[in-house]
């Protein structure tokens, strides 16, 4: 089996304290960013028109960005997919004047084709909002129960809070350099919180298995272990994947561009989470019943 790391032995437990400022500083600036830019909504939740058109000869995006700003239809994005195919999205106007008409008006001395539009009116988009958060949510409580029924509940609030914790940076990313949030993206989310819990499960296996192999060692070192253990197929994987969500970022053109980049910043947080979050978050929890034992055993003895 190929391994990157021949016995390992990093003190990651050690590095706890120093993994969570690092990822709460990402997600405190991410929420600042939040109230400040907030979110690049796209049509699919924001609502607004999206149409694919093709010319008969080959246009500049740049000559067409000129045609269709003759017409007042605010900031249009304009995507190309080739010399003459075009999707274009249209947000809607605040005088509730057709956009759509607007731009044909504007391109009418041009010969094109309609291949296909998609018109999403704004309730509709707030609805898909709302469902999306709805969506995250349900698969974490749902993800909580499942980790609680296979481990024990502290594994569970460990695996969760990993999770949100890659949900929350990946926004973060998306409010930082204003990324557009479309159907494809919230479908990236969902496959980052399956991607990291699949990372946690390997290593919330062998974490279990070495705590009853190893009777009587502290979490810490158990857990140290455990992660060791696994870190070279950890990285395989991650590497593996990485690669793939990369290339199809750099040259999947824009319409990948959402689902990719999100899967990029996913796979990387999400590999991280595992190792830095996860797992420490057990020791954590473990000291905190302990405490809570002892001051429940003092006051019994009193």
């Amino acid at each position: 089996m190929l391994q990157f790391f021949k016995n390992p032995n990093f003190k990651i437990v050690d590095k706890r304290r120093f993994a969570f400022i690092f990822s709460v500083v990402i997600i405190a600036a991410g929420i600042v960013s939040l109230f400040i830019q907030g979110l690049n909504y796209g049509v699919d939740f924001a609502g607004g028109t999206k149409m694919q058109i093709k010319f008969d000869k080959e246009i500049s995006t740049e000559y067409l960005r000129d045609m269709i700003m003759t017409e007042e239809i605010g900031n249009p994005e304009i995507k190309s997919s080739g010399t003459r195919e075009f999707m274009i999205t249209l947000p809607i106007l605040e005088d509730n004047s057709d956009a759509v008409e607007k731009m044909k008006s504007a391109l009418s001395e041009l010969s094109y084709e309609v291949l296909q539009i998609d018109k999403i009116g704004p309730k509709i988009g707030v609805e898909m909002r709302t469902n999306s958060i709805k969506a995250v949510l349900i698969a974490l409580l749902l993800i909580l129960i499942y980790i609680t029924v296979r481990f024990e509940f502290k594994f569970a609030i460990g695996a969760v809070i990993a999770l949100a914790h890659d949900v929350m940076i990946t926004l973060a990313f998306f409010s930082f350099f204003q990324w557009e949030i479309s159907l494809p993206v919230l479908a990236a989310f969902l496959t980052i919180v399956g991607y990291s819990l699949n990372d946690t499960i390997v290593v919330y296996d062998r974490i279990r298995e070495n705590i009853k192999t190893h009777k009587g060692k502290p979490l810490e070192n158990v857990i140290d272990l455990s992660i060791n253990q696994s870190l070279s197929r950890t990285v395989i994987t991650s590497l593996t994947t990485f690669f793939v969500v990369l290339v199809l970022a750099v040259f999947g053109g824009q319409t990948l561009f959402g689902f990719s980049i999100a899967m990029v910043v996913g796979v990387i947080v999400g590999t991280y989470s595992s190792m830095f979050v996860a797992s420490p978050v057990l020791v954590m929890w473990s000291h905190q019943f302990n405490e809570k034992d002892s001051k429940k055993v003092n006051k019994v003895k009193k």
